[in-house]
């Protein structure tokens, strides 16, 4: 502010600072699951929403902040550049360039240079890239591309970030990805999957890479909403039309095993589990193709929690074993009076074959895994029984799988029917263990005498919102 103003001036101005888009937004505006991308130290990220869910307005706020230096949960950098990718210019015009001109202050804008229209109405017509005063004393630059300009508009430029608006063509993504490859900077997607399962469901949805995050916003995410409109929108949709435009979705009807499965509702962030409720590992077998395990433990409701998982190829038995016992370890698993740990696994695993004299539970066994093959492996009751844990018929999902289950989330979001009633064989490592351990129909851990722990009470209190969460959207 200039030296030189009243006091009735710098109030003022304080004023009207508070109330801008980006105070407010910041203030009032946002909601949790914005408020999750923003938090989220992941390099490439990307919400699926359905049309008014606000996903491109944290689209939009990201940019702002990065380009202003002074985003709340990241490490800001002076002077940064980067790109808003939009379909096409007039798309750039109408949505992202729109939402960006809202959200960055005024007085933050040093420059606009157009490819049409008029410097002095920007807003109407359509920005090449604007220059923005950032709170080190210096210049960033926020530049706009649409992907009707094809891919070599996409080449040769270091940048700190781009935001995706809406799906690119995959080519186009691979040439930002190479953008900001020298700064380490990152990617950021905001989109409404219309399209069904193009490249984005692979290579986002389905990734099992850390530095990969995704995250759905529906209607109902967003409390600003009416719900009287979202009730009147709802029924005037068709089911496809809901998948996609109020959920969010990926259009994968056509042959999803687990089209109950939802990752906002029954992935789960890790919490002590009390050692009581332990109940089993289940293991699928594996030399070349992956081995997987995974830890179980169930509650007084018979609540499933799938709490550590190993899956690995190329490793021989002997370091599986070794593996399996480290974790269980960790986890304080019960074992008998050798210290060894007991386990699931398929019962082709207790064939001999000509390549060995004993067979693989025989193997185990002496690596101190005690392998009980007696599984029950009816493919189709198998499935049933998870699906039933995933959505019972009354009350709350029975089935919850830890974050740090990467493979097993990964499995559960590409296993697929082919074109009978039975699942594809590929990448189904971690639901076979899975179909193993519910077909086992583990009976619910049944509390002591003298009342519940406090770890018991407290994960009582975490389901308690998380069903709360799950009634509300």
């Amino acid at each position: 502010m200039p030296n030189s103003w009243s006091l009735q001036e710098v109030e003022a101005e304080i004023v009207r600072r508070e109330n801008e888009p980006l105070a407010r937004y910041n203030r009032e505006r946002v909601h949790q699951k914005q408020m999750a991308f923003h938090r989220c130290p992941a390099r490439n990220r990307w919400v699926f929403g359905g049309n008014r869910s606000g996903k491109t307005e944290c689209g939009a706020v990201e940019t702002v902040w990065l380009a202003l230096g002074v985003h709340p949960y990241r490490v800001n950098v002076p002077n940064t550049s980067g790109w808003v990718v939009s379909l096409s210019t007039q798309v750039q015009r109408d949505v992202a360039q729109t939402k960006i001109l809202r959200y960055l202050p005024r007085r933050a804008i040093a420059d606009v240079v157009m490819l049409s229209g008029s410097r002095a109405s920007c807003e109407t017509g359509v920005i090449d890239f604007i220059l923005v005063r950032n709170s080190f004393g210096g210049l960033s630059r926020i530049g706009f591309k649409s992907c009707d300009q094809g891919r070599e508009k996409f080449q040769g430029t270091s940048l700190d970030y781009v935001w995706f608006d809406e799906e690119p063509p995959e080519e186009i993504y691979e040439e930002c990805r190479m953008r900001v490859m020298d700064r380490k900077g990152i990617l950021y997607g905001t989109m409404t999957p219309l399209k069904g399962r193009t490249w984005v469901y692979d290579r986002i949805c389905l990734s099992a890479d850390p530095a990969v995050w995704s995250e759905r916003m529906e209607w109902a995410d967003n409390p600003y909403l009416d719900p009287e409109e979202i009730e009147a929108m709802t029924a005037s949709m068709s089911e496809d039309e809901l998948n996609a435009r109020r959920y969010g979705r990926f259009d994968v009807r056509g042959g999803l095993v687990y089209g109950e499965f939802d990752p906002s509702v029954h992935v789960v962030d890790p919490f002590d589990v009390p050692a009581s409720w332990y109940s089993a590992i289940s293991i699928d077998p594996g030399l070349n193709n992956p081995l997987s395990a995974h830890w179980y433990a169930v509650d007084g409701e018979g609540t499933v929690f799938v709490i550590a998982e190993h899956y690995e190829a190329g490793w021989d038995l002997r370091r599986h074993a070794e593996r399996i016992k480290e974790i269980s370890r960790s986890l304080g698993w019960k074992t008998d009076a050798k210290g060894r740990v007991r386990a699931l696994i398929d019962s082709a695993a207790n064939q001999h074959t000509l390549a060995a004299a004993k067979s693989v539970a025989e193997l185990f066994a002496e690596e101190g895994i005690l392998a009980d093959t007696r599984v029950d492996k009816n493919v189709f009751a198998g499935i049933a029984r998870v699906k039933a844990l995933l959505r019972p018929a009354r009350g709350s999902p029975k089935l919850f799988v830890f974050s740090t289950c990467r493979k097993m989330i990964w499995e559960m979001k590409r296993y697929v029917f082919g074109d009978g009633d039975s699942p594809i064989k590929r990448d189904d490592h971690a639901m076979d263990d899975l179909r193993y351990f519910a077909a086992s129909r583990p009976a619910p851990f049944r509390e002591p005498a003298g009342g519940k722990s406090i770890v018991a009470r407290d994960k009582e209190r975490r389901i308690r919102e998380l069903r709360g969460a799950t009634h509300a959207g």
